[in-house]
């Protein structure tokens, strides 16, 4: 029998799951230990972005190149486009750090990239059942995600409370700050993820 061709959009979502993963996993393994450190860091976390940008793009060009997509059309431009800002995200950050000149990540941003490299990962788990047409078992991942965004939401009440406490520099506090809250919206775009994933099990079901 003919091998079941596996369709190109199965094919673009697993390519942005990948370069997504591939890059959360650069972002946390970096070591910085100086500012030259800083600029590989957010020049490497730049080429992910912007791969993850054409993988976006080539998105766009076939969806409006077939008649017939394996889901709708709106869902599989918004996971697209959901992964994407992740990815823009964590871009975000690493030019904050950059431009802060942070080299050293304090207790809280490791919490918060720990969430949401969790998340990434079930992100990519997801990604990978869609293809394999498992809609049911995405719920899982979903909801995991919901979980470890809201830890996140914990994480920046916390993190805020603690700066304004102990931190005495009001430059450093703006600077810190504006870094977590980067990355809780980071965790905000994975929770954008598993609300698609959950339309699409609901369409679908």
């Amino acid at each position: 029998m003919f091998k079941k061709k596996e369709d190109q959009f199965s094919i673009h979502l697993t390519n942005i799951s990948s370069n997504l993963m591939e890059s959360m996993n650069y972002f946390l393994d970096y070591k910085l230990t100086n500012l030259e450190d800083l600029k590989i860091f957010s020049e490497k976390m730049k080429e992910y972005e912007k791969k993850g940008d054409s993988l976006c793009h080539q998105v766009i060009i076939d969806l409006n190149n077939v008649f017939i997509t394996p889901i709708e059309r709106e869902d599989i431009l918004a996971l697209a486009m959901n992964m994407d800002d992740v990815l823009d995200g964590l871009e975000q950050t690493a030019a904050l750090f950059d431009m802060y000149s942070v080299t050293t990540a304090d207790v809280y941003m490791l919490q918060f990239v720990e969430a949401i490299q969790k998340c990434v990962i079930e992100i990519d788990k997801a990604i990978n059942l869609l293809s394999k047409k498992n809609l049911p078992l995405i719920r899982e991942n979903a909801i995991k995600i919901k979980d470890y965004e809201s830890q996140c939401d914990a994480i920046l009440r916390v993190s805020i409370k603690n700066l304004f406490e102990v931190e005495k520099d009001p430059i450093r506090i703006i600077q810190y700050k504006e870094i977590y809250e980067e990355l809780e919206e980071v965790a905000d775009f994975c929770q954008s993820v598993a609300n698609t994933f959950e339309a699409i099990i609901m369409k679908n079901a």
